[in-house]
C-alpha cells in the first residue's frame, strides 16, 4: 500500500510540474505573439535611430485592430501616424521582419527631389534623416535604373490602407521608394524599448551555423553598448 501510494503521489508531483511548465509555455507564447516580442536591428537602414546590433522589444499591442466589442473597449485601434516607427513582416523576402518611419499616410502625396522629401507639398522635417553619400543620382537618367528613385522619386499619391516608410538611413534604405506602399495589415506593431546593444556586422542573423553562433555569443557583452541600454525608441 505504501509503495502504490508513494508512485501515485510521485505522478501527482510529475503531472503538477509538467502543468506548471505547459501553462509557462503557452503564455511565454501569448505575449510573444500578441503582447511584446523580442527583435534585433539587422541592417544600418535606420541609423542612427536604430543601430546594427541593436535588441528590441516590439509592442504588439500598439497597432492592434480590433474586433469583438470587448477589444474595441480595451484597444483603441490606433493607426500608424506620420513619424511612428514600426515594424512589419515583408513578404518578398521571406517573411522578414523589417522597421522603418512612416513618411505618409493614406490620401498623402509624396514627392522627392534631390533627397528632399516634401508630403503634401510641404518639406517634411525630417530630422531624423541622415544622408552619407552626397552625391545626387538625377531621376532623369535611364541608366540607374530603379536606383534612381533614391534620391528623386514622384510624385506619388497613397492609396486606402496602405503607409509610406522609409528607413532614417536614406541613402542605404531599401524601403517604399523601391518596393511600394505598406500595407496596413502588414504592420506589427511598434518598437519600445531598446532593452541590449553590440557592435555587430549587418545580416548577422544569416549565419546559422554552430560556429558562427558560438562567436556571436562571445561577442555580447565585450562588443556591447552599454550606454544605449534601456532607451525608448521615438
Amino acid at each position: 500500500m505504501e509503495r502504490t501510494g508513494k508512485k501515485k503521489k510521485e505522478r501527482s508531483g510529475f503531472r503538477e510540474y509538467f502543468e506548471l511548465i505547459a501553462e509557462t509555455a503557452l503564455f511565454v507564447l501569448f505575449i510573444n505573439t500578441f503582447v511584446a516580442q523580442a527583435s534585433q536591428v539587422p541592417t544600418s537602414s535606420m541609423e542612427d535611430t536604430l543601430l546594427v546590433g541593436d535588441f528590441l522589444f516590439i509592442n504588439r499591442m500598439a497597432y492592434a485592430r480590433p474586433v469583438l466589442d470587448i477589444e474595441k473597449a480595451l484597444l483603441p485601434g490606433k493607426k500608424p501616424e506620420k513619424g511612428d516607427i514600426v515594424t512589419f513582416k515583408f513578404i518578398p523576402q521571406g517573411g522578414q521582419e523589417l522597421v522603418k518611419r512612416v513618411i505618409a499616410t493614406e490620401g498623402d502625396t509624396v514627392q522627392i527631389v534631390d533627397k528632399c522629401v516634401t508630403v503634401n507639398g510641404k518639406r517634411l522635417p525630417d530630422a531624423c534623416a541622415v544622408h552619407k553619400d552626397n552625391t545626387v543620382i538625377p531621376g532623369s537618367v535611364p541608366a540607374y535604373g530603379e536606383y534612381a528613385k533614391r534620391d528623386n522619386f514622384g510624385p506619388l499619391t497613397i492609396p486606402p490602407g496602405h503607409l509610406f516608410v522609409m528607413g532614417d538611413n536614406r541613402d542605404v534604405s531599401y524601403d517604399s521608394r523601391f518596393w511600394g506602399c505598406l500595407p496596413l495589415s502588414a504592420v506589427r506593431g511598434r518598437p519600445w524599448i531598446l532593452f541590449f546593444s553590440y557592435r555587430a556586422e549587418e545580416n548577422v542573423h544569416l549565419k546559422q551555423g554552430l560556429g558562427d553562433k558560438l562567436r556571436r555569443w562571445t561577442q555580447y557583452f565585450p562588443r556591447a553598448r552599454w550606454g544605449r541600454l534601456l532607451h525608448t525608441i521615438q
